[in-house]
């Protein structure tokens, strides 16, 4: 195994770091992009904006660059923190950011729209694009977002908790074929231990949190703050009355919800009513 590289005079900041050190590797190396890329059977210009920072990829290229360049585990040690770079998100989201990366369990409660750590990179593309981003800024936030669902897959992933109101499994994506593939993530996702989702039927009318996307997120010390969304703006809600007050809220849309396995049954039925194909 070759020696641990020193540190001091490379780049802190995890994104890129681990350009830098992609870059340093296939100098070493002495090949090509076109070279790397015919070796390990991806794109030349994958790995182009893998050295550049452009996109940070997939942990299936990265242990696969690792074994090339025989750093076993040393590439995945820098894409992980790399994944979860605040740096990479808006400015606006970034102490958010830092908040959820440090949470030991999170509960949500979504009014329109599929909360981030549930979204297929599909899902997110049209969501985004229709928030006005489009090329590279796309690409990199739909990134990011997607960067954020591994801390639900590690070893000592948080408890998570989603509400969902019905109106969010009625708003499908333009691309059916896309759709059925988020809806079945999602009832995926409904069976791990460590994520709980419920669906609010919309029979049940008004509510404490009809108009108000919001997370609640609680630190190691066991602290919780929430974060209140709206298409336009968030706020970090950090005084301990009004994220208890919140929080009541919260409690009484879960009484509201679906059981978790009644949840689970109305996402199957929904797989099963969802066109498989566009009639186009």
């Amino acid at each position: 195994m070759p020696q641990r590289r020193v540190v001091t005079g490379r780049s802190q900041e995890p994104r890129q770091r681990f350009a830098e050190e992609l870059r340093l590797l296939r100098a070493e190396k002495g090949v090509s992009l076109r070279e790397l890329a015919e070796r390990l059977g991806w794109d030349p210009s994958q790995f182009g904006k893998l050295e550049n920072g452009h996109t940070l990829g997939g942990p299936e290229v990265v242990q696969a660059l690792d074994q090339f360049y025989g750093t076993p585990g040393l590439l995945l040690a820098l894409w992980e923190p790399a994944m979860a770079d605040p740096a990479q998100f808006r400015e606006r989201y970034r102490r958010y950011m830092v908040l959820e990366a440090e949470a030991v369990s999170m509960w949500q409660y979504s009014p329109s729209l599929l909360p981030g750590l549930l979204q297929t990179p599909e899902y997110a593309t049209e969501l985004l694009r229709q928030g006005g981003l489009k090329g590279a800024e796309l690409g990199a936030q739909v990134e990011a977002r997607m960067g954020r669902r591994e801390a639900l897959l590690r070893d000592d992933c948080p408890q998570f908790r989603a509400i969902l109101s019905e109106a969010v499994l009625r708003a499908p994506l333009q691309e059916p074929d896309e759709w059925q593939g988020q809806l079945e993530h999602l009832e995926l996702m409904s069976h791990r231990l460590n994520v709980t989702i419920q669906v609010l039927p919309t029979s049940v009318g008004l509510h404490g949190l009809t108009n108000t996307d919001t997370m609640f997120l609680r630190g190691p010390s066991g602290q919780a703050v929430a974060w209140v969304e709206t298409g336009y703006s968030g706020e970090l809600v950090q005084e301990t009355a009004a994220v208890e007050h919140l929080q009541l809220r919260y409690d009484r849309v879960r009484d509201l919800s679906l059981s978790p396995d009644e949840s689970r049954q109305f996402i199957e039925r929904m797989l099963e009513e969802a066109p498989c194909e566009s009639s186009t």
